[in-house]
């Protein structure tokens, strides 16, 4: 049975302004982590291309 995890660290990305959160996979380079997602890292190049959250 899972259970909820109540103290997760999170972040905000720049680009969608989505929250993600921390996860085991992540934790080596939590710290150097800035966008949440292959997509966002690529849009940040194309400042004229819309990936808001709808």
């Amino acid at each position: 049975m899972a259970h909820k995890k109540k103290n997760v660290r999170k972040k905000e990305c720049p680009v969608c302004e989505r929250e993600f959160s921390w996860t085991k996979k992540l934790d080596k380079n939590w710290e150097s982590m800035v966008y949440c997602s292959d997509q966002c890292r690529r849009v940040k190049t194309y400042e004229n291309v819309e990936h808001k959250k709808g």
